[in-house]
């Protein structure tokens, strides 16, 4: 019987099930070619060549020098993924080339460019194009002796099916020949039709292999909105724990790329079920059960009332450093209920704004994102009182982070915008809806309006400052500080226009500053 029928008892005998249910490899590469187990599906390889011509090339001078090279991973996916449902855009953004050409063989091939040893020792290379794009082209490989994160033991191969078999998931493993011909070794085209996020082979030895697949499955989930094989979900449960094993840096990098897709507040809720939140962000695990007024947060607890924001997010947020912004925006509410003895959470932005540092700096993230990420948990109340502050004041915190090259709002104020995008959730998940959020919106497009017409905080500046002052007899020191902010504000709220009237107002701030001193000490 061949092993593509089903046997006498209905059991599914396929290749498929004898890779996913006993990983025979060597079975598999030795009897079936790429060629032996393509799809009917045709991608539109023109497409992807238009917006990465030298690909094309890789594979043809691969080929004509008589080695097998495939387009491999996410740009096989999206195509696919794409031609399934119309309504799913496809851009190729990367390109992965996968080879029989050992890398010493790659080189040969391509003696006129620039090549880098990237992973050499793992058969990968980084080609760059004329255009200097850059192409990772990867040599067919087996991979063993795992250690929760790496493979410790590494062989080249030559063929493609030893290579597929060894990825994470089924939909990751599919590859296409230079015309667009899609090669299905591992059933990733049902599972995309159908959905499904599934491990290849034993999703417990998939994850054994590298822990970090846990939360790239979740990834996908997210990504493509599909459900998770119960196999594979099972696996993830059970193996938990083990997420602890791997490197902050390799878990942010999968958390940002989780929030990053449109449906991340179902990522957090994955990573809550299966046991991972609470090992990854112990903070946001801590919000659950933690009660809030039902007069301003009919939605429920904290947790609860941070999911809805998140969901909120999704439909309008981008930005994944904005995302986890939304996701931490309350994390200081547990510690503050405790320090009022459980009156309020006074104080818990503040509260907030130490733990988002803290949870910053354990994953890693560079010290631009981390002030970035602070800004936003302090500030997301803070920014409530913006329409009753003085205009000076307005101008100040509007002008965080200012970029004076910028065009519009998002450019121009991007710590701003991106304050609005978190206050707009947080309003949208609680009673204050949209009363919370909309008269911020009004009162900055006056302000801006204002900044336009009157001056903003470089033109404030150059009108007056510390240096100009000391030249004038001032002494450095806070008196000094105090005095320009107070002219700064004067400045940006219009009431004072000239050079010669700021430094007349500064001087004259100072004079009382120390007359209020001497009369004190009197």
């Amino acid at each position: 019987m061949d092993v593509l029928e089903q046997n006498e008892t209905g059991q599914d005998t396929s290749i498929r099930c004898l890779i996913r249910c006993q990983g025979l490899r060597t079975l598999f590469s030795a009897r079936y070619s790429p060629l032996a187990m393509s799809s009917d599906y045709r991608i539109d390889t023109e497409k992807i060549f238009r917006k990465h011509p030298f690909a094309r090339e890789i594979l043809d001078r691969l080929s004509a020098a008589g080695y097998e090279a495939f387009l491999i991973g996410g740009v096989v996916r999206d195509a696919v993924r794409s031609i399934i449902d119309p309504s799913v855009p496809f851009s190729p953004h990367e390109v992965d080339i996968a080879t029989s050409a050992l890398p010493g063989e790659v080189r040969r091939v391509f003696p006129d460019r620039p090549i880098v040893g990237v992973g050499e020792e793992f058969g990968v290379l980084v080609i760059a194009a004329p255009d200097s794009q850059q192409y990772e082209v990867a040599t067919f490989r087996t991979e063993e002796e795992y250690d929760g994160r790496w493979p410790g033991k590494v062989e080249l191969v030559r063929d493609l099916a030893g290579d597929v078999v060894r990825r994470d998931l089924t939909i990751n493993g599919l590859a296409a020949t230079r015309d667009g011909e899609v090669i299905d070794l591992v059933g990733g085209i049902d599972d995309l039709k159908a959905g499904v996020i599934r491990a290849i082979g034993d999703p417990r030895v998939r994850f054994s292999e590298d822990y970090l697949r846990m939360l790239r499955t979740i990834r996908f989930a997210c990504r493509i909105g599909g459900e998770i094989a119960p196999d594979t979900a099972s696996a993830i449960a059970e193996n938990a724990e083990k997420i602890e094993l791997i490197s902050w840096e390799r878990i942010r990098d999968e958390l940002l790329r989780t929030l990053a897709t449109a449906d991340s507040a179902r990522g957090m809720e994955l990573l809550d079920r299966f046991g991972l939140l609470s090992r990854i962000l112990p903070e946001v695990a801590a919000m659950k059960g933690v009660p809030q007024p039902e007069e301003y947060h009919p939605e429920g607890d904290v947790y609860v009332h941070t999911l809805l924001a998140m969901r909120i997010a999704d439909e309008f947020v981008k930005d994944p450093i904005v995302k986890l912004a939304v996701l931490l925006h309350d994390i200081g509410k547990p510690r503050a209920l405790v320090r009022n003895d459980g009156v309020n959470m006074g104080g818990h932005d503040a509260i907030g704004a130490r733990m988002a540092r803290k949870v910053g700096i354990r994953l890693r993230m560079s010290k631009h994102d981390i002030a970035r990420l602070v800004f936003l948990v302090k500030n997301h109340m803070r920014v409530s009182d913006f329409p009753k502050m003085g205009r000076g004041k307005q101008v100040r915190f509007l002008s965080e982070g200012e970029n004076q090259s910028g065009e519009s709002l998002r450019q121009r104020y991007p710590l701003f915008f991106d304050l609005l995008q978190v206050v707009v959730a947080d309003c949208e998940a609680c009673a204050h809806r949209s009363s919370g959020w909309a008269p911020i919106l009004r009162e900055t497009l006056r302000v801006i309006d204002h900044m336009e017409r009157v001056c903003d905080m470089k033109r404030a500046r150059a009108l007056v400052d510390g240096h100009m002052l000391i030249e004038r007899g001032a002494v450095p020191g806070p008196a000094l500080g105090r005095a320009l902010e107070q002219v700064h504000d004067r400045i940006l709220a219009g009431e004072v226009t000239t050079q010669e009237e700021a430094i007349a107002v500064a001087m004259e701030l100072l004079l009382d500053d120390a007359k209020g001193k001497g009369d004190r000490s009197s």
